[in-house]
Parts: structure tokens; sequence; C-alpha cells
């Protein structure tokens, strides 16, 4: 397979029968030149229509897997997503689009159709900080940097249903689409596009995340929070230090950690209803060097998560007081930083069923799988606190073979999951203009 690179200036014409070619040095965001031969994909809800969707997606799918395969080989980390950004905005003007670009440039939004009616569909672009080790042909070209959560695919399916909805002959509303920057990182893009009016006018926002524990074909749905509120905390310690033989005139740094390490869990737990999931757990801890030296200074990094809303709103105050009351013995001095996160995502029922209609519709009545609420967290909560919505689970995994988790390097989905998602992001938006 060959994969041009993207170049500056937007392309002036589409090429022929909604492929896109490449004609000269001048071309931007061209994908594939006429006549490379791609892999075919397989349409496991071929038939199903509407008509125009049919057509699309048959005379359209290797460009979508090309288009998914430049950004697996092209990831770009949170708030750096300019090219992916630049290709998506050429391709949708390419097919008549007119997308218009966030204040940074890294994260655009789109409208298709008319109408004041409007229902908005989301898909995140940024990668993450790791090496790919999945050995695939198109594996990331980016030292470091890697698609290990889905979000090419979820770009991929959320270009490709815009492209395929302005194909339509009709809509019974407009369609926004939200290409969003920086999910990866708290608080979140999410802010960035309701700062900038993304969601004004829109009646119900709808969005996917790649599922590898889902076979492809099905769709995770759940009323009520799918996903939980993540915090960062930080704490970092000060002591005057000293020799380990004479810890009684100093303050011991490194025990007033472990106090805090098992003591500040364990407190939690009894203060916080256990019936809202809420979890913390420590990922980093660093302090001293010599094993005869009582460290000056200290640092504990760790993630606090919870499924309840309410719960979510009282954590910062009731951890504050728990790390105060657990140092005041050690002597050490201390600063907590505690980062709010982004909420939990809340699905509420309507939308839940308007998204279930919309599956069901686009896959067939088996393609419904329910889903468990995750302790990850995920800044889609934040446009759930503005407007009503609901989030799915794309399942990824090919049904053979080991599950190969989200955020391992290892990660790689089935990609006939591109066109099970473009269906259901397609009839879904559709279900709820009707």
């Amino acid at each position: 397979m060959t994969l041009l690179d993207s170049r500056p200036e937007l392309p002036s014409e589409g090429g022929r029968n909604g492929h896109l070619a490449v004609s000269g040095e001048d071309s931007a965001v061209l994908i594939t030149s006429s006549g490379v031969s791609m892999p075919t994909v397989e349409d496991l809800a071929a038939g199903r229509g509407p008509a125009w969707l049919d057509q699309w997606l048959d005379a359209n799918a290797s460009d979508v897997l090309a288009w998914f395969r430049h950004f697996h080989e092209h990831p770009e980390l949170s708030r750096q997503e300019f090219a992916t950004t630049e290709m998506v905005a050429g391709l949708l003007k390419s097919f008549g689009l007119q997308p218009e670009l966030l204040p940074d440039g890294n994260g655009l939004i789109c409208d298709v159709g008319e109408g004041d009616r409007c229902v908005a569909l989301r898909a995140d672009m940024d990668a993450l900080p790791m090496t790919e080790a999945t050995g695939l042909p198109y594996a990331a070209k980016v030292q470091g940097v890697c698609h290990a959560c889905g979000h090419d695919a979820h770009t991929t399916i959320l270009l490709a249903t815009g492209i395929a909805l302005a194909s339509a002959p009709e809509l019974p509303g407009r369609v926004r689409l939200i290409f969003q920057p920086a999910e990866e990182v708290m608080p979140g893009g999410a802010l960035e596009v309701i700062d900038a009016g993304g969601l004004d006018g829109v009646d119900r926002i709808f969005g996917l995340h790649c599922d590898p524990r889902l076979e492809v074909g099905r769709i995770g749905t759940r009323v009520g929070a799918i996903t939980s509120a993540t915090d960062l905390l930080e704490l970092r310690l000060t002591s005057p230090g000293g020799h380990t033989s004479r810890p009684h005139l100093t303050a011991d740094l490194v025990h007033a950690l472990g106090t805090v390490i098992t003591g500040l869990p364990a407190l939690l737990s009894r203060r916080i209803d256990p019936r809202s999931g809420t979890v913390l757990v420590w990922g980093a801890v660093h302090a001293g060097e010599a094993a005869n030296a009582v460290p000056q200074d200290g640092v504990l990094r760790g993630t606090l998560r919870t499924g309840d809303h309410d719960v979510w709103a009282d954590l910062e105050p009731i951890v504050a007081s728990l790390v105060e009351s657990l140092l005041a013995p050690t002597g050490v001095g201390f600063e907590l930083i505690h980062t709010r996160g982004v909420p939990p995502v809340i699905n509420d029922r309507e939308s839940t069923q308007i998204l279930r209609a919309g599956i069901e519709s686009a896959l067939g009545q088996d393609a419904l799988a329910g889903t468990k609420q995750s302790s990850g967290g995920e800044d889609f909560g934040w446009y759930l606190e503005k407007i009503p919505g609901s989030f799915m689970r794309l399942g990824v995994w090919s049904g053979e073979g080991p599950i190969h988790d989200l955020h391992q390097p290892t990660f790689q989905l089935d990609e006939r999951a591109l066109l099970t998602g473009i269906r259901t992001m397609t009839h879904t938006a559709l279900t709820a203009l009707t």
C-alpha cells in the first residue's frame, strides 16, 4: 500500500466518484493515488441501508481504510494535532463541506445539512506518548508516539460519517461533526470545544470509543454512568534531612510518604460511600538516593477516581483534611496539589434509547450489548454537563487471538469496525433528528 504525505495547501477538487486522487506537487491532504490497490474491508451490515449509505460505503471503503492507516502512521500528541486537523479539514472541503478550525488550529467543527434541529457527533484525535509494538506494516512512524487508544479509528469514523451524510439526498436536520483535540490530558480538550461555541444550537451529542473486549459488530451501551470522574493528586514533602542513624533529630520524609501511601486510601474507604466506586491508586513515588540519608524532599503522584458525580464534588476538601491529619505527627512540610480532572460520563435515558434504536437500525438487534461502568476517565463528560447525550463502546476485537487492551503498545483493532462505526454514527444521527 502506498500512502502519500499530506501537503500544506488544500485541494480544490475531489477525485472521481468520491475517491481522492493526487495531481501534482501542490495537491494537499490527498491520501491515495489513483490505481493504488487497498485491501478490502468486509461490511458486516451491507444492505441495511439507507441506499445512499450502502452506495457510499461500497464506493469508498478502500479510501476509509487508507485514511485510517494514514492517521495511524502519523500520530500526534495532545494539543499537537495540527497535521491531523489539516488532513481532516482538507478532506471535508474536498467533498463540499465547510469546516471551522478551533482557535488554536488543532481541532475543528463542521455542520452537515440544514435546519434548526442539530445533533452533534464527536471524535477525539490525539495519540499517546508510547512506542508502538504491534509489528503492523502501517505502524506509527513517529518515535515514542502511537495510537494505542483508538483515536485514529474515532477520527476516521467521524470523517467518513460526515462525508457519507453529505452524499445523502436530504437530511432531516443538521449534524455537527466535532473533531476534538487533547482528550488524553486533563481537564481535556472538550472544554476548548465548548468555549469555542461547539455546542451552540446543539440538541444532543453522541460519541463512541473503541472497546477491545467487545467483538467487532457489537456496540455496548448503558444508561447512567459509563465512565468515572478522574482527578490527579501530587503530594510534595520537605524535610531538613539527616542521617538515618538519628531519625529523631529530623523529620523522616520516607516514613511520612509511606504513611500517606497506605493511610490515605484506607481512610478514604471509611469516609466515602463504597457504592460510589471511589478508588485511589498511586502511580509514582520518588525520594532520596542514599540508603543512610533521610532525604530532604520527595513526591507522590496518583489518580483518584469515582463513579459518583456528587462524591466527586466533595472529594477535594476530604482528601486535603485527611492528608493533613496523616502528616501532622511526622513533622514534614507538605504541599498537596489536587487537580480536578473530568466528570463521569453519565448517559441520559432518552438519548441512550435513541442510540440503541440507531444501533439496531444500523447493525441489527444482535449488535446491541450491555456494558459496565469503567473506572477510566473520558472528557466527553464535559459535554454532558451542558446538553443530553450518550456514549457508546465500539467492538473492535476480531473474536480470535488475544485481547490487547487500550493504552498498551500492542493494541490493534479489527478494521471491519470502521464500517460498523460509520453505520452506527450515521443511523444514530438520523434517528435523533427524526
